[in-house]
């Protein structure tokens, strides 16, 4: 991750590290990257309405940002009240009956304050997003994404801090803030059904990092939504949150994720399959969701998430003399004791993994050692010429594969630090 605004954002959030872990930090990186204006783009930027969107382009490369005001009325908008957005690239020849939907993540929210500061950013409004550019698994150029680059590609942006899971009809009045993540995700496929993806051959909801998560917690209600005779799987990047214990030894996220379903009132759009088994906050874990999922999954995680590493495994709160600090940030800093934690982590991790023959069907693994976060949405971790790769294979190939039914696999690396090809970073 980088960037001024970034920058600019964690140095508000590092004084608490409930804000730091999900208000302001996540999948900020990329996305600040990308969508950063130019001081011109107001001056380039082209507006149009077209029956209830705002349709907003900017530079050569960007892609159209959709601003969806017909939700609105229905009460489907960010955390500030503004519309959602969602940036649409049309399919063509073999693929213009094909759609991916990624949605971008961002982490979460769990009280007022925390959500009344991403009302100040695009995490939370959309008066602050701009149009960005696709790479990776949505990238346009056949070489560097051949299973997937004439496609109808489709990023959602993130402004509700809920995994699209929440619906609040009551607006606290003294913060005017909206939670309603599960109605932006309602009305934004609504939108894309009306244009053209009721008709789609094959299909597939993918994500990173909460974003990630959501295309779990989505995942079969998204292919109930599409014709039966279409090919629809579900992909995860980065968003298989383990429940485990930071190193002071509490549940930090355990508690943090209670605190979100209930402030976004996430219960009732969450799996049935999984709340009808489990309370409501462990459905915020993939590893209780995904043996209930009836939808081919595709899921791909760092053994070392970085993200994980500096927010879930620890926490500021959990590290007050900051031994840490210098590990999270980068791995080749950790000290003998400090690699013996993480590699406890990744087992761990692996253990929460859905055993082979469990559900869903067609589940495949892919499993790097990097320290890293969110690997599908950069061209050079996606599918380039020194790209991550285990047991020979990169990323973009192995999603391919599977997704087209060539092949069924389970990629498990070794431990850190065995493989040379990763790229060790913090990017969302």
């Amino acid at each position: 991750m980088s960037v001024s605004a970034w920058d600019n954002l964690r140095s508000r959030s590092c004084s608490s590290s409930l804000s730091m872990f999900f208000s302001t930090t996540h999948t900020m990186a990329v996305a600040a990257a990308a969508a950063a204006p130019s001081g011109a783009w107001l001056a380039r930027a082209a507006t149009v309405l077209v029956l209830g969107l705002v349709v907003a382009s900017a530079k050569a490369g960007d892609v159209d940002m959709v601003f969806l005001k017909s939700a609105v009325s229905k009460g489907a908008v960010c955390l500030d009240g503004s519309p959602p957005v969602f940036h649409f690239s049309p399919g063509s020849g073999s693929g213009a009956n094909n759609w991916v939907v990624h949605m971008e993540g961002g982490g979460w929210c769990r009280n007022a304050a925390e959500c009344s500061v991403r009302k100040g950013n695009f995490r939370g409004s959309s008066k602050f997003m701009r149009p960005l550019s696709f790479s990776g698994i949505l990238g346009g150029n056949q070489r560097s994404n051949p299973d997937f680059y004439n496609w109808n590609r489709v990023k959602i942006r993130y402004c509700d801090g809920s995994s699209f899971t929440g619906d609040v009809e009551t607006v606290e009045t003294s913060t005017n803030l909206h939670y309603r993540g599960a109605r932006v995700w309602d009305a934004i496929i609504e939108d894309l059904l009306a244009r053209g993806m009721s008709k789609a051959h094959n299909a597939l909801l993918s994500g990173c990092s909460a974003g990630g998560l959501a295309a779990i917690l989505h995942c079969d209600k998204f292919r109930d939504l599409l014709p039966a005779t279409a090919k629809v799987k579900c992909f995860s990047d980065a968003g298989y949150f383990v429940d485990g214990r930071d190193i002071s030894g509490k549940d930090f996220v355990k508690t943090f994720y209670k605190d979100v379903v209930n402030l976004h009132d996430s219960a009732k759009n969450l799996p049935a399959s999984c709340t009808s088994k489990q309370s409501p906050e462990l459905c915020f874990f993939p590893q209780y969701v995904v043996p209930t999922l009836r939808t081919p999954l595709f899921i791909l995680n760092a053994a070392y998430d970085a993200w994980q590493i500096k927010n879930v495994l620890a926490p500021s709160a959990a590290d007050p003399k900051k031994t840490w600090a210098q590990c999270k940030l980068d791995i080749k800093n950790c000290s003998s004791s400090q690699l013996t934690t993480l590699q406890n982590f990744r087992t761990d991790f692996l253990a929460a993994l859905p055993k082979p023959g469990q559900s869903p069907p067609s589940l495949s693994i892919f499993i790097d050692s990097c320290h890293a976060h969110c690997q599908s949405g950069s061209q050079d971790t996606w599918l380039a010429g020194d790209s991550p790769t285990v047991e020979k294979t990169q990323i973009g190939k192995a999603v391919g594969d599977w997704y087209y039914d060539r092949e069924v696999s389970r990629r498990i690396d070794c431990p850190y630090p065995c493989n040379p090809t990763c790229k060790n970073r913090d990017d969302d």
